[in-house]
């Protein structure tokens, strides 16, 4: 750690320097602010960054794991990436939710996981959790399987805060020590704890492992499975939801409006409405960058067009006593501006509100289209966006259109400039949608990289395999989200998108990159980097890890990656791929991150796509020899599971180790964890037992 740590001070101080020996010529203040001096100076000073940006991506970030690897290319960066480049033409993200590293694949055979060393070695092993009598007890990780029903569980917390004291951050360096009594102490805050918060204390710390997710261990033992892959941001579903396709959740729009600070903005300001039940509807909560599950402003009832323009699910606003808070119009620059390449002057044009949706990238728009660069397709699908293959032909209510759609999930609604402008909310999908592309054969020909994410509901028609009624019920999810997702239904529409992905014709061009958007709050045991502190001077950036898989016909076998990465090492890889400028390396967002370092003294506030270490980009997962015909291909069987075991619950009969013939690491070493006599996976579901 060390070792990573030097490294990348000396990687900030390079970049930081070469900023600073660029940047002078190029840009001057003006009014208080850092402006280009001339259109041509935007266009020169991204290129010679772009340069330096290439230079360092030949090894800077592979990590303090991946470096032994390097030998074994015998392929520079550049000739990796330009062959992956003639490959490669569809990405495919398989966008799920809230798991930690640990708490799916902390024992995954070569990973680094729960038992890679000695408990005492191990960050958080051991934990503090009181007992409901007040005696103060210890709890470690334990593995939890069909015999609790493990693929159904509640949610426990994973907002910024709670997070943030879950790391237990102490001079700059976290602990992983505090999950299990953090946890604890939401529902009990004083006085001896309830059953209820002990069990949701232990829920912190259970694992599970293929006799649960046998498909998702599947394709990490089939194709490459990265094991230091960590959240983006220390907070909820948004946020991550934001990162892979901005790779930020705002920090440049922060630097550049610090009045919108996230924890001293004030929602009074801004526009406000009542729901059904009287209760109003605000922006309390809002803020950059942003840190909560807010609402986008597009679709809400506090949209300045009253005709939204984008959808909504009926139950946020008005269809129960809850209502969901607003966030601010996000304003700084994402993947459906560094795809629009020299048509981003055209396509912006038809925005309706383009006086509040693009004045913070108005250089990025002018450096694009100056550019040359062809533009890229993108698309979002996400389930119930639009009419699903499962809702009635005429709902009328939340039962029906947008009963599955989970709003705060869709990461671009919350730009203005996708929301405002036809050409670009064209790219917004219902999961269905996606499998009518792939059979059909009617996604752009070209390719481009497309999102793909579930929702409360599932369009297979599968229920949990569980006794609880209440757990049968509520679990029909499959975006893989505790509380209302089942983690097997869940990796069945993941199965079910690789199946059709691998069927179509678009398999032999295709890379599948599956992940998570935030680690749920559950234990993971490797400390992440802090290199941002936010608004609130709590701990920023990183957060905990998260899985990782990437699949393709010219991926690696059987390999574990253990580069450094986040969410946004995916928005890095499309970038790479396709040839775009990173949207750190953009005009408007080199501002921000010169203000925000002027302003709060921060290095790395900005996108994390080029300049923000421990960001690695994916190129390695892919194989040499398959890239240069010295080996072939991988064929569509290999990536594919039966459909008759996708649609059998649960899986493999609970047996999915035995099935996938993987052996987890504390069944090799002989350790046996004991799961709490009074353990319940749903606290909440089913209380009081």
């Amino acid at each position: 750690m060390e070792r990573i740590m030097k490294r990348a001070l000396a990687m900030a101080c390079s970049a930081l320097c070469a900023l600073s020996m660029t940047i002078q010529p190029a840009l001057a203040e003006q009014d208080g602010r850092l402006a280009f001096n001339r259109p041509d100076d935007a266009h020169a000073f991204v290129a010679g960054l772009m340069d330096r940006e290439a230079w360092h991506n030949g090894g800077r970030e592979q990590g303090e794991h991946g470096e032994h690897r390097r030998h074994r290319f015998h392929l520079t960066h550049a000739q990796l990436v330009q062959l992956v480049r003639k490959k490669i033409k569809y990405v495919f993200v398989l966008y799920q939710e809230n798991r930690s590293f640990d708490s799916y694949f902390g024992t995954f055979p070569g990973a680094d996981g729960l038992y890679s060393q000695p408990a005492a070695k191990t960050p958080g092993f051991v934990q503090t959790l009181v007992n409901t009598d007040g005696t103060v007890g210890t709890i470690s990780p334990f593995r939890i399987g069909p015999k609790q029903y493990a693929w159904d569980t509640d949610d426990i917390d994973h907002s910024h805060a709670r997070i943030a004291a879950k790391m237990d951050v102490v001079t700059g360096k976290p602990l992983m020590d505090k999950f299990a009594v953090t946890e604890e102490l939401k529902y009990s805050p004083t006085g001896d704890p309830s059953l209820k918060a002990k069990q949701f204390g232990e829920l912190a710390m259970a694992y599970e492992d293929c006799d649960t997710v046998p498909f998702l261990w599947r394709y990490a033992d089939r194709f490459v499975l990265f094991d230091h892959v960590f959240q983006d941001i220390t907070g909820p579903s948004t946020p991550g939801n934001l990162s892979i396709f901005a790779a930020q959740t705002g920090l440049t729009q922060w630097a550049l409006h610090p009045n919108e600070a996230f924890s001293t903005f004030d929602p009074a300001t801004g526009p406000t409405a009542t729901n059904p039940h009287g209760l109003k509807v605000t922006e309390a909560g809002a803020g950059e960058p942003v840190m909560d599950d807010n609402d986008p402003l597009w679709g809400s009832p506090l949209d300045p067009n009253k005709t939204p323009n984008v959808p909504v699910n009926a139950g946020d606003f008005g269809g129960s006593a809850y209502t969901y808070g607003v966030q601010l119009n996000q304003t700084y620059a994402s993947i459906a501006i560094n795809t629009m390449g020299r048509n981003a002057t055209a396509i912006t044009r038809h925005d309706s509100d383009a006086a509040g949706d693009l004045a913070d990238i108005h250089d990025d728009i002018s450096y694009l289209t100056r550019s040359g660069h062809k533009q890229v397709n993108w698309g979002w699908y996400e389930e119930g966006y639009d009419h699903e293959p499962t809702d009635p032909a005429n709902p009328v209510d939340a039962n029906g259109t947008h009963a599955s759609y989970i709003t705060h999930h869709n990461g671009p609604q919350y730009f203005g400039y996708v929301a405002n402008n036809p050409d670009e909310r064209a790219n917004l999908h219902g999961l269905g949608d996606l499998f009518t592309a792939l059979k059909g054969g009617t996604l752009p020909a070209a390719g481009g990289v497309f999102y793909v994410k579930g929702g409360f509901q599932n369009i297979f028609g599968l229920t949990p395999d569980n006794p609880v009624a209440a757990a049968r019920a509520n679990f029909l999810g499959d975006d893989d989200h505790p509380a209302y997702s089942d983690a097997q239904i869940s990796e069945a529409m993941v199965a079910k998108a690789v199946n059709a992905i691998a069927k179509s014709k678009y398999w032999k061009h295709a890379a599948i990159i599956i992940t998570w958007d935030d680690s749920e709050g559950d234990y993971d045991h490797v400390p992440p980097p802090v290199i941002v502190n936010g608004p609130d001077k709590q701990v920023f950036k990183f957060g905990p890890r998260v899985p990782l898989i990437l699949i393709s016909p010219y991926a690696r076998t059987h390999e574990v990656d253990h580069q450094d990465g986040s969410q946004s090492s995916v928005v890095k890889f499309v970038d790479e791929l396709f040839g775009l400028t990173p949207l750190a390396l953009l005009p408007d967002e080199l501002k921000g991150r010169a203000d925000g370092e002027k302003e709060f003294g921060e290095a790395n506030i900005g996108p994390a796509d080029a300049l923000t270490p421990y960001v690695g980009d994916l190129m390695g997962a892919f194989d040499p020899a398959r890239l240069t015909g010295r080996a072939a291909p991988l064929p569509a069987s290999y990536a594919m599971i039966p459909n008759k075991a996708i649609m059998s619950l649960p899986q493999y009969g609970g047996n999915g180790c035995q099935a996938d013939h993987i052996v987890p690491t504390d069944v090799a070493k002989g350790i046996r964890t004991s799961v709490p006599s009074d353990f319940n996976p749903l606290p909440s579901t089913n209380p009081g037992v």
